[in-house]
């Protein structure tokens, strides 16, 4: 078995979609499992479309996700000489012919084809031009592009691994523009071409591309070339099922960067969109995806999207981080969101390792903890109650808390010496836990949800803790008759 070559082959006509990102993977594992080639060309023929900073973001992209190509890269825009050779080959050798229609007459054509719910196929008014009144054209310079000529009453037959067995009839076909009047190639005529001088061997795309592919293998017949083995690859939905499209919602890669998720988990998340390994597991290092993709296991079913997954699988890969790296990613987030913070930076770190805990998104952190970073915190006094508790006992559960804490010696103040202090005083009490530890977490934090009050304490330090426990019990006082 000759040695597998995938490829990569995005158009660089805007920011790089996480289908792409998915393609790219899927061809990238492929390859690597089998110890192949994994090739990435820009297919920048459209030039009306081009965008020099989609192009850097591919190649951003490739390096941030550790997707690495064999190949030195390729652009299709600096071959297209080759492609007007292979075009006028064609025409040579009466596989494709020179069109003179205008935009207008096309438009017109297709619009009474639709009256008659007639399917959108050129009527081959310039295939039947002598070869005489052609020429004459072309020496007049005339515009014109070159169509493929698609044979009549055929069926064009191909086993996808995916789909398996596809059959298409060619009276379905539109004869397929190949270069058009500015002398660039469509992508259907520079992707052959491009695909067998590379030699792949693989062609791993989007279930878009399906309808597209019996004009390939007619290409690759009209060279004389062996076709690629083809995969077409289930499409992304949103959970309503319909299309995750680039023109709806926020699907470039680079906005779920910007979000918060860390590339790894992005990557992860992925490769479980349209495969599945057979197994319970569900987080991968790309050494660990090489290891175990396996192209049988892509299913034909379009993927569902769901970004409470991503997050989850985001949350896990914070959580195994180590710290210093949470840190570098998180710090200078928080200062942004707070720049007049006054925490040292073990206290900064102490929140930080809060966060890691708690937080799915990097984007994230800070957002919760907004309490360590001022002392201006603003609650209605009655969130202090616990449960049906009146605001006068309240306020004397947390007098004899604050008195306590007042009392303890500062080797005390560390989050796991606090629990057994203050625990201990609350049984000494004879009082409820939730008596005392719900106003002393409102206290600190302004919140009914927060990180637990022995750790927010040792963060804020004794003097931030007697504060704002004084603060609260003076809120609480006078107490109304």
């Amino acid at each position: 078995m000759s040695k597998v070559v995938t490829r990569f082959a995005p158009s660089p006509t805007g920011l790089m979609h996480v289908g792409g990102l998915r393609t790219a993977l899927y061809n990238y594992l492929f390859a690597k499992s089998q110890k192949g080639k994994f090739n990435l060309r820009i297919d920048d023929t459209d030039r009306s479309r081009y965008l020099e900073t989609a192009e850097d973001d591919i190649l951003n992209n490739f390096k941030l996700f550790g997707l690495k190509h064999d190949n030195h890269l390729f652009r299709q825009s600096e071959n297209i000489d080759t492609y007007q050779k292979f075009a006028l080959e064609l025409v040579e050798n009466n596989k494709a012919y020179h069109c003179f229609c205008s935009t207008e007459r096309l438009a017109k054509m297709r619009d009474e084809q639709r009256q008659r719910k007639q399917a959108p196929l050129y009527d081959r008014l310039c295939y039947k031009l002598p070869k005489e009144e052609v020429n004459k054209r072309l020496s007049q310079k005339e515009s014109n592009v070159i169509r493929m000529y698609i044979p009549e009453a055929e069926t064009i037959e191909f086993n996808d691994l995916i789909r398996g067995q596809v059959s298409f009839r060619t009276k379905e076909i539109d004869d397929q523009v190949l270069l058009k009047s500015d002398g660039f190639p469509t992508y259907h005529l520079a992707n052959v071409i491009d695909d067998y001088k590379m030699g792949v061997t693989h062609v791993l795309r989007g279930e878009e591309w399906l309808s597209s592919t019996p004009k390939h293998i007619l290409l690759y017949e009209y060279f004389g070339w062996r076709p690629p083995i083809f995969a077409h690859l289930p499409l992304l939905l949103n959970p309503d099922k319909s299309k995750l499209s680039k023109r709806v919602g926020d699907v470039a890669v680079t906005n779920y960067l910007e979000r918060g998720y860390v590339p790894d988990a992005l990557l992860n998340f992925v490769l479980l969109l349209g495969w599945n390994p057979g197994t319970d597991q569900e987080i991968f290092s790309l050494k660990e995806m090489i290891k175990i993709f396996d192209i049988s296991k892509i299913h034909k079913a379009g993927a569902v999207f769901d970004l409470a997954k991503l997050d989850w699988m985001n949350g896990q890969y914070l959580r195994s981080m180590p710290f210093k790296k949470f840190k570098d990613l998180t710090e200078e987030i928080i200062n942004q969101k707070y720049p007049s913070h006054k925490l040292d930076h073990n206290q900064v770190e102490a929140v930080l390792k809060l966060e890691q805990d708690r937080i799915e998104k990097l984007a994230e952190v800070g957002d919760d903890v907004g309490f360590f970073f001022t002392d201006d915190l603003v609650y209605k006094k009655s969130l202090l109650n616990w449960k049906k508790n009146k605001p006068s006992q309240t306020k004397e559960y947390l007098t004899e808390l604050l008195n306590f804490i007042k009392a303890l010696p500062a080797a005390k103040f560390k989050a796991d010496k606090l629990e057994m202090a203050i625990k201990e005083f609350i049984s000494n009490h004879s009082f409820g836990t939730g008596d005392v530890l719900w106003p002393m977490r409102v206290a600190l934090t302004g919140l009914d949800k927060s990180p637990g009050p022995f750790e927010v304490a040792a963060i804020l330090g004794r003097k931030k803790t007697l504060y704002r426990i004084e603060k609260a019990i003076n809120m609480l006082w006078p107490t109304p008759r």
